[in-house]
C-alpha cells in the first residue's frame, strides 16, 4: 500500500497572520538525567495542516470532537488550480469531483467558488495555503462552506501528488468544543488498495 503524507510539520509550517507560533516545551530530557523525554506542545488549534470545523464560524455547526468523520475519510479528487477560483470555474470542475476536494497549487476561493461547491454534495474541502480564502473575503468564504456543513482541510503539502483519484484519511483530534484540529493528513493511491471507480475496498 503506497501511502503518501500530505502534512506538514507543525512547528516550521507557515502561521496564519495574527495567530500564535506553535511551541514544543521541554518538561523532561534524558540529557539532564530525568526518567524520560516529555513536552508540551502550546500551539493554535489552526497551526500547520489542520481542519476548521462548522463551529469555527457556524454557532451551531460541530466542533472538532463531534464532526462526522465519513467528511473526512474516504474518495477523494485531488484538482491542480493556481489563483482565485471564481464561481464559473467551480460549475465546470463539478461533475467530475468526489465528496472530497484537495485543491493543488496556489488556490484561494472566491465567495462565489464558495457558493458553487456549498451546492454541489461535497463533504470537504482543502488546499495547500494555511486559509482557504483571501484575508478580504475569509469570512464570508468561512460561513458559506461551513455554515453548509462543509469541513475544511487547510495547510496541505500536495508536492508529491498528482492530479486525479484518491483514498483520503484525516480525521480531527477528539477536542470538545474545538473550532479546530490539527491533522496528519494522508493520501491513499488508489491502485494500492484495490479501490476502483465502482468499488472500493478498506485497506485492513
Amino acid at each position: 500500500m503506497k501511502i503518501i503524507d500530505i502534512s506538514r510539520e507543525m512547528l516550521h509550517a507557515p502561521v496564519y497572520p495574527g495567530d500564535p507560533s506553535p511551541r514544543l516545551e521541554p518538561l523532561s530530557r534524558l540529557e539532564l538525567g530525568d526518567e524520560c523525554n516529555l513536552s508540551a506542545l502550546y500551539a493554535c488549534l489552526h497551526s500547520g495542516t489542520h481542519l476548521d470545523t462548522p463551529w469555527h464560524f457556524d454557532p451551531d455547526g460541530p466542533a472538532a470532537d463531534q464532526v462526522m468523520l465519513e467528511a473526512c475519510i474516504g474518495e477523494c479528487t485531488v484538482v491542480e488550480f493556481d489563483g482565485l477560483l471564481l464561481g464559473a470555474q467551480a460549475e465546470k470542475l463539478v461533475p467530475g469531483l468526489k465528496p472530497r476536494v484537495l485543491f493543488k497549487g496556489s488556490t484561494e476561493l472566491s465567495p462565489s467558488a464558495a457558493f458553487v461547491l456549498s451546492d454541489a454534495g461535497i463533504l470537504l474541502l482543502g488546499v495547500e495555503a494555511p486559509s482557504v480564502a483571501p484575508a478580504e473575503c475569509s469570512a464570508p468564504v468561512h460561513r458559506q462552506l461551513l455554515g453548509n456543513g462543509l469541513v475544511l482541510l487547510e495547510g496541505l503539502d500536495l508536492s508529491r501528488v498528482h492530479s486525479g483519484q484518491y483514498f483520503l484519511f484525516a480525521p480531527p483530534l477528539k477536542i470538545a468544543g474545538g473550532d479546530g484540529s490539527p491533522v496528519r493528513a494522508v493520501l491513499l493511491e488508489r491502485e494500492t488498495i484495490g479501490w476502483s471507480e465502482q468499488t472500493w475496498k478498506p485497506p485492513y
